[in-house]
């Protein structure tokens, strides 16, 4: 379907999306495919619904590389497996339940060329009260260790460049749920120059969050929190290492 290599891919971890996916991946290719040569990167995930077969009928239409999964792999590792699949010069990811605002896109590419990873900052959250609650006081902890110059590591609406996706793909996956946490963490303490920018968050396109519900998120704080320290210590010598560049 593409007539020339695309210079981006669009990542989007799948789960369960069968009543919006379909209006999410068509509305992100209308949208962004007029700025640049794209393909799709998509990344399913063991979808009990009928998600597989929307996408095997989208990909007849919409450029893309289907990475179907019989079990559940969880969202990190579904994010790794297409970073490993990464091609293009550029990997934007988005989470695929459709609060990502492909309006936002364009002065994320506009600003690709000014630092190495450009991350969403989504200054207005269209999420529950708890779940706001939860991530600021992890962020506080967060920064107590990594000091990250970002208002918002675990939004998922980030544009990197293949370098920095390759050398970081992995060693990820420390946080099975929080995997934007760890991955702009270890931008940071790799030294890639990163650039936040405001989005827009939208509200659910359909259906209900697929992995923070409310029964699960005691269990997924406490393993972010071990997590913070294991990776502070893997990336000890990444950081002695820049100050000595430096």
């Amino acid at each position: 379907m593409l007539t020339i290599k695309p210079e981006l891919e669009v990542l989007l971890p799948i789960h369960n999306e069968a009543d919006s996916i379909e209006g999410t991946v068509r509305e992100l290719y209308d949208k962004l495919s007029p700025q640049v040569p794209l393909r799709f990167l998509i990344c399913e995930d063991g979808s009990v619904d009928n998600t597989k077969e929307i996408l095997c009928r989208l990909s007849e239409a919409i450029p893309m590389r289907l990475i179907l999964s019989k079990e559940r792999k969880g969202y990190s590792r579904a994010v790794k497996d297409g970073m490993k699949a990464l091609e293009a010069p550029y990997l934007l990811c988005l989470d695929s339940d459709g609060q990502c605002d492909p309006k936002d896109f364009a002065k994320f590419w506009d600003a690709r060329t000014q630092s190495d990873v450009v991350i969403g900052w989504r200054v207005h959250r269209a999420d529950s009260s708890l779940r706001k609650l939860m991530s600021r006081t992890f962020y506080r902890i967060y920064q107590l260790l990594y000091h990250v110059p970002a208002h918002d590591p675990s939004c998922p609406y980030v544009l990197a460049k293949k370098k920095v996706v390759d050398q970081l793909v992995d060693e990820v996956g420390s946080m099975q749920q929080g995997f934007w946490w760890e991955f702009v963490a270890r931008v940071h303490r790799h030294g890639f120059s990163m650039r936040e920018l405001p989005v827009n968050h939208c509200p659910r396109s359909a259906g209900t969050t697929q992995v923070y519900k409310f029964h699960k998120l005691p269990g997924i704080g406490w393993r972010h929190f071990i997590a913070l320290f294991d990776i502070w210590f893997q990336t000890r010598a990444h950081v002695g290492s820049r100050a000595k560049l430096l």
